[in-house]
């Protein structure tokens, strides 16, 4: 499939959206879902063609995620019943989710499962059964070869249930990214490479490998982040055009959030992680990795990206509809 030709490729057909319409076609079966979507979010188009912002106008659905609707949603928290039911401190890091955009679940994974994975990975890195994408850094969908970053760590049951509560509807486990070093990549939103309509409804976790100071290029992000509004190709001069995508699109966005973190005055937090510690972010939150200071350091991670069912799953900035897997 094309898809995973462009895992490695970095020629101009990544900036032509003929090329993602062929792929489209190719995998028609994960994209049919998609028909009776469209129809229910008054989308009129093909289900192969681009999709982005642009196609849903200046008027969102109303149906955002529960925890973004109200200022008053703290007390519609404490009112639900599979709220009442958790322990204390986890309701506690539950309102500073929905205050900050983020929450950290310590030591939530034991240090023999995360042991277990990174040896997979690494054996699986000598044998050529994974490799790295066209970055360098970053192993695309390793659950889908290895049952136990599947299993164990992309669809734990507790982790998908809390997920699933945080959106108000049950996830769909979409993307994995396995991570041997920092990503140093500058501060965004998941929102503008995996997005919904309507707004709001991917939610993302990081798993930390190992232990992560602040030499190894640990994530940053911005509390608060996540209320701001959502950027789309829209709000920046993508380069865009009916036919291709812009060359530099990635960067003048990332220019884009370096401008929207300056105006309002936005603090950076820095997450030197543990062992099995889990970070839980919004769509929204602007994040990115740390500048790598120990030469050789590694920062073995997991990053997991879930939709919840039910809504339109599109890349923003490479205008494609999402392949959402069939299990």
């Amino acid at each position: 499939m094309l898809q995973r030709f462009f895992a490695k490729y970095t020629g101009i057909l990544r900036n032509l959206k003929i090329s993602y319409t062929v792929n489209n076609w190719l995998n028609a079966g994960r994209l049919r879902r998609n028909r009776d979507l469209y129809r229910r979010y008054g989308l009129r188009k093909s289900i192969f063609s681009p999709i982005g912002a642009a196609d849903f106008g200046q008027q969102h659905h109303p149906d955002i995620p529960w925890l973004d609707r109200t200022d008053s949603v703290l007390a519609v928290l404490a009112a639900d019943s599979f709220f009442q039911g958790l322990d204390v401190l986890l309701q506690e890091k539950l309102r500073g989710f929905v205050r900050d955009g983020y929450m950290v679940l310590d030591n939530f994974f034991p240090q023999e499962k995360t042991d277990a994975l990174n040896a997979e990975v690494e054996t699986m890195l000598q044998s050529g059964q994974a490799g790295y994408n066209y970055t360098g850094r970053k192993i695309f969908n390793l659950w889908e070869k290895s049952p136990l970053a599947d299993e164990s760590f992309f669809r734990h049951p507790e982790m998908v249930r809390l997920l699933s509560f945080l959106l108000g509807k049950p996830v769909i486990p979409f993307q994995s990214l396995n991570f041997t070093v920092g990503s140093e990549q500058r501060a965004h939103s998941d929102s503008i490479h995996m997005t919904t309509e309507p707004p709001g409804y991917l939610i993302a976790t990081w798993i930390a490998l190992e232990d992560c100071p602040a030499d190894c290029g640990p994530l940053f992000y911005y509390p608060g982040s996540h209320r701001l509004d959502f950027v789309s190709t829209e709000d920046y001069d993508s380069g865009n055009t009916a036919l291709t995508l812009g060359a530099d699109s990635n960067r003048r966005y990332e220019d884009k959030i370096e401008q929207v973190i300056k105006e309002k005055g936005l603090k950076k937090e820095v997450f030197t992680a543990r062992r099995g510690d889990v970070l839980i972010w919004h769509a929204n939150l602007l994040h990115g990795g740390s500048p790598i200071l120990r030469p050789g350091a590694t920062r073995r991670s997991m990053v997991c990206h879930y939709f919840a069912e039910g809504v339109i799953c599109y890349h923003e900035m490479s205008q494609r509809p999402a392949l959402v897997p069939n299990r």
